[in-house]
């Protein structure tokens, strides 16, 4: 425990001194409420199920800041380690290489917590953002979805060969789902075709459930969402492991 509690230390210094992820972690997510809150407001709009821009674009900007460290900052960090050898001279070392693989996650997952909690501040602070739901349901949701999208991101550093390679893959990968799985844009004003093809991405379930548990519907409601990312998890997980290299 001492050794895991040090290392997560460690890493999350590390992450601090990284000032692009810590950007896209942190200051992203909030900036773009900021604008787009200040252009269309927090009325109930009609596209929206009446909902307010702000009130459906917080729980949809927390799967933006999910996507942005699961599919960039966790295949670029885990691919550059592997690259300099950190993994190798890891496996040499008392340490269990499992915990490293479970501080790595667990600090990610911090970070991106952290982003959530800095944009429903902002939320709140700056447009009242309205609530309905439960926080400990929300919070599960989140981590599902948080968990769901990181095994897509160590799925992605087991294949690229190089922390380059894994950099270019992410940002292929994170930046249009960014924008036709609901996180960017509201899956509501998006084309029929695309919403279809938006059933194809897993994170668009992230965003309904957060959205769908933000304003008080029940688990019950959301069977899909749940069973997606769940599967998503349990498989990128399992394919992870299998593919993933440390030297």
């Amino acid at each position: 425990m001492r050794a895991f509690a040090k290392l997560t230390w460690v890493q999350t210094k590390l992450y601090w001194r990284e000032p692009v992820a810590l950007f896209f972690t942190i200051a992203y997510a909030p900036l773009m409420l900021l604008l787009f809150g200040s252009i269309y407001g927090n009325k109930p709009n009609p596209l929206l199920g009446n909902r307010g821009m702000v009130d459906m674009s917080v729980p949809a900007y927390a799967v933006l800041i999910i996507i942005a460290v699961g599919l960039i900052s966790v295949p670029i960090g885990a691919a550059t380690s592997r690259e300099q050898g950190i993994l190798r001279r890891y496996r040499v070392t008392p340490l269990r290489p499992l915990v490293y693989i479970l501080v790595d996650v667990f600090v990610y997952y911090l970070m991106t917590l952290s982003g959530m909690i800095c944009l429903i501040a902002v939320g709140a602070a700056v447009f009242h953002v309205h609530f309905a739901g439960n926080w400990f349901y929300v919070f599960l949701a989140f981590t599902l979805g948080t968990l769901a999208t990181f095994a897509m991101g160590y799925l992605i550093a087991g294949v690229a060969k190089t922390a380059r390679m894994a950099q270019s893959l992410g940002m292929i990968i994170a930046f249009p789902i960014m924008f036709l799985s609901g996180a960017a844009i509201p899956l509501q004003v998006l084309p029929h075709n695309m919403q279809r093809f938006a059933k194809l991405i897993p994170q668009t379930y992230a965003v309904t459930l957060l959205q769908g548990l933000w304003f008080g519907t029940s688990w019950g409601k959301h069977l899909t969402d749940v069973a997606v990312l769940l599967g998503v998890m349990i498989v990128g997980t399992l394919v992870a492991i299998k593919v993933f290299r440390w030297e």
